[in-house]
């Protein structure tokens, strides 16, 4: 039994991790603003009122897990807002990159000293941060942001790499959420997570700061 950490577990892909972590008998601390019911009902061990965003309210969560070991850190919460060239809406894509980057960056720092050797970190990018498979253009803020996250991972992958903590950077699918407006050409969140867990239990130092998609194809940045 492991113990797990995910945060934005109240809904989507999240929820979807708490819930196939708990049905495998792992310990699951679900990080979240506001719980939902399907979260509160799950029986897994939920820390509400955490904002990313905001360092004081990380800080006060890892007080409240001082002594807990953690051995995979799912950095799962973010945002999309839709900004065109049209519309360049500059306080949304600051605040996408203060969601999709900075808190994940942040959030990791802030749980360090409850990682030791053997612990993973896992960043939920998109392939909408790969440079190379931009082929529409637009979305700004969310392209922007997950660039940066990725490179986070990347610059992790290394900095971690001497404590032997893995890092793995993870693109979901084109998934059916409130996120993509549930999607009909996307998967379901189980076929994502299946997936997603099956790149993260395959993670090592030898493979750390790969940007995987779910189904196991390596994603050119």
């Amino acid at each position: 039994m492991a113990t797990y950490v995910v945060t934005g577990a109240n809904r989507g892909i999240g929820y979807e991790y708490c819930k196939q972590l708990k049905a495998r008998g792992e310990t699951v601390i679900a990080v979240c603003r506001t719980p939902s019911d399907d979260l509160t009902d799950l029986g897994v061990q939920v820390e509400a009122g955490v904002d990313l965003s905001e360092g004081a309210s990380v800080q006060a969560l890892a007080q409240r897990l001082t002594g807990t070991a953690i051995d995979v850190l799912i950095n799962n919460a973010g945002i999309l807002e839709r900004v065109t060239l049209e519309d360049l809406d500059i306080d949304s894509i600051r605040r996408q990159f203060e969601v999709n980057a900075i808190g994940p960056l942040r959030f990791t720092q802030t749980l360090l000293p409850l990682l030791q050797s053997g612990s993973k970190v896992v960043l939920m990018t998109s392939r909408m941060g790969s440079i190379d498979d931009n082929t529409s253009g637009g979305s700004y803020g969310y392209r922007m942001s997950k660039v940066a996250l990725s490179m986070a991972g990347k610059s992790l992958s290394h900095d971690l790499r001497p404590r032997g903590i893995a890092v793995a950077i993870l693109h979901p699918g084109l998934v059916q959420t409130r996120m993509t407006h549930f999607t009909p050409g996307g998967i379901t969140p189980t076929v994502s997570v299946q997936g997603l867990l099956a790149r993260i239990d395959g993670l090592t130092l030898e493979n750390s700061g790969t940007f995987w998609h779910a189904n196991g194809e390596v994603l050119p940045w």
